[in-house]
Parts: C-alpha cells; structure tokens; sequence
C-alpha cells in the first residue's frame, strides 16, 4: 500500500470556477480517510484529482512518495469504487471481477485466484455465475468492491459507494467495508456527505466546504475540538446550538453574557480565550448532550419546551428560550419535562465553545484536550 499526498492542489474550471483552493494533506500508508463535506465543496474534485480523472491547475500529486500529477490512471495503480457500481450488465460476476485483469495480461491462474480470493473475502462465492441483474443492491456494491480488491491496488478509492442503497444495507456495508479495511490495511480514500458514515469509517476525516478544507482530524476530535463555526454546525446529529451574546469581564471573571443570563468560564475555558486575546461579540456553542433541564430558580437561563422527537432510547427536546433562540438538547425518556412546560436550562461548561462571528474560529480550539 501507500501513502497519498496532496500539496497545495488548486482546481480551476473553465468560465473560472474554483472546484478546490490550496487543498494541502497527507493520508498514512494504511490509513482509511474520509474526504467530508456538503454538496458542491469540492471532494469528489479533490478524489478525481488523485485517482488522475481530473488534472489540478496548481500543485502536485504523490502516491507511495512517487510524483503522479501528470500520471494517467491506468499507472498510478489505483482502484476505484464508484456510486452507481458500474458493472457490465452481459457479464458474470466472476467475468466482471477478471475483466481489469485480463486487460493487463495477468496469467489466467493468477487471475482465477485472485478473483476467488477477493469472492472468498466478500462472502459472494454462491454469486460468481450470475449476471448483475440477478443481484441486490448490496450484493452488487460487493461486487463491485471485488473488482477494486482483484487489483492489489496501491489505493483504494471511494466515491459515495453506499449512496444508492435504502438505510440498513447502508449500516450493514458499512460494517463490511469496517472489516474489509481490518482484513486488507490498506490506504483507502472515501468521499461521502455522510458523517455518520464519516464517524463510523474513517480514521482520518478531511472535512471541505466552498473548496477549502476546514479541519483535519480524528472523527471524536472532529466533534469534540472543531476549529470553527461551520465544522461545529456540520457535525453532530443534532448539530451543536449556537447562542449569540458577548465575553466580557465581570467582577474580576471572564464571563458570556447572553440573553438575560450570564455565564461564569471555567479556568481552562478562560485561558484559552484570554491567549487568544478576544473580548466582545461571541457564538456560544452547546452540544445538544450538555443541556440539562432543571428548575427555574437558580438555572443559566429559561426556556419553553416545544415539542419532543421519540427515539426509543433518548428524547430530543426542541426548546425557545426568552429571547427567542431555539435549540435542541438530548435526553433519557423518563427525564424529559412535557411540551408547553417552563424549565431552568443548565450547560456543561467544561464542553462548551466560544466562537467569533466575524471569522468563525472557535475561541476555545485546543485539540490536545484530554476529551
């Protein structure tokens, strides 16, 4: 396998679009990467760049420490998985896996025994003889998956391959490609606008917006630390709520005000805003899992409860405060107030951030918290 390095990569179209700005990363060799985002922000761009689909206005492209900017594809010994699995219809499955290899005069036996090795691996050896049509959508996105592993490729690459099946293939495919990767090690980049399938898969999740990249991390740092606004609001499901107010200092204490509430900093909280040099306008931020409901008297703030959103195991509370702002928290069943009900909301302090609304940065950043 090997690792993928993108330096200072610039995409522009014709008429000027920009497809991606100054995308700079490195992917380990091994590592299983997660290119994130919403619609139009450039990862499918950015995955085309390295598979040599698309070739970068500026920057350069390195696979395995060897220059393939210029490369084409079929020598950059890639692999590719693609959305709508791309099978040949009067093929059978065996004949669909051995095809790529057949092109690259790959001895007959080696062929068949790598194809029954990658059928072996998938679980699809009952499948070999049948012709696509015959198959599901899950049993298709294997085969499609054998194709890629047949190649003994340098890098495996993804593009939204979990997209066209209903909900629980998707969860089961993810738990395949989860022990695919444990089975095989191997560099693998996936592009989805998924978190959830971002959480789950990658060890490395490259989060984009409008081209440019907003956050490298780890999944649990990438929810826990976000750098700015937009990497706070985008992940999480419930995404995180958001407060305007201001940070000022009250009484000899770095405090947030907000609406007819003020709320003191913890020391480590503090620090980090006071080293960052910010007083004034702020974004209080607050996952939805550091609200609790409490009594009126004596709470951060009040709200009305709205309405809830069952989910089995927890409730989700959609709430409007005083002032009007809305937000969501999370809670167990029997500790959920009724709808119409005022209550006295309290915040973790020690898992809240502080964001500028000018620039986004999140004024409480420190990624090496011991989350």
């Amino acid at each position: 396998m090997a690792e993928v390095r993108l330096e200072q990569i610039t995409k522009i179209f014709d008429r000027g679009n920009v497809g991606v700005e100054d995308i700079t990363f490195t992917i380990p060799d091994g590592t299983f990467a997660v290119i994130l985002g919403p619609s139009g922000c450039g990862k499918t761009t950015t995955l085309r760049i390295i598979a040599g689909l698309e070739t970068p206005t500026t920057g350069e492209v390195f696979i395995g420490g060897d220059r393939v900017t210029h490369l084409p594809p079929k020598d950059r010994d890639v692999a590719m998985v693609f959305q709508n699995y791309a099978l040949y219809p009067h093929m059978s499955v065996y004949d669909n896996m051995a095809f790529g290899l057949r092109m690259r005069k790959i001895p007959r036996e080696e062929i068949h025994r790598r194809v029954l090795d990658a059928a072996r691996i998938l679980g699809i050896e009952e499948l070999l003889q049948r012709k696509p049509r015959e198959l599901s959508g899950g049993q298709r996105q294997r085969v499609a998956l054998g194709r890629a592993i047949v190649r003994h490729p340098r890098v495996f690459l993804f593009d939204e391959p979990l997209s066209n099946l209903d909900a629980k293939m998707r969860v089961r495919m993810r738990a395949e490609l989860a022990r695919l990767h444990r089975q095989l090690q191997a560099t693998s980049v996936y592009v989805t606008h998924d978190q959830v399938e971002a959480m789950t898969l990658g060890q490395m999740i490259i989060l984009m917006n409008q081209g440019r990249i907003q956050q490298i991390a780890a999944p649990l740092e990438l929810y826990h630390q976000p750098r700015n606004l937009f990497v706070a609001g985008f992940i999480g499901s419930p995404p995180m709520n958001f407060f305007q107010g201001e940070i000022a200092e009250e009484k000899g204490h770095l405090v947030f005000r907000g609406g007819g509430y003020i709320l003191q900093l913890p020391k480590e909280k503090r620090n980090l805003v006071q080293t960052r040099g910010r007083m004034g306008d702020a974004v209080l931020g607050v996952r939805p899992e550091d609200i609790s409901f409490v009594s009126p008297e004596g709470a951060d703030l009040v709200a009305v409860v709205e309405f809830h959103e069952t989910l089995g195991n927890e409730v989700l509370i959609y709430a409007r405060t005083e002032r009007g702002e809305t937000f969501v928290a999370r809670a167990r069943p029997e500790q959920s107030p009724p709808d119409g009900a005022q209550v006295g909301v309290t915040f973790t302090l020690s898992r809240i951030h502080l964001f500028d609304p000018g620039t986004g940065e999140n004024l409480t950043y420190h990624p090496q918290e011991n989350i």
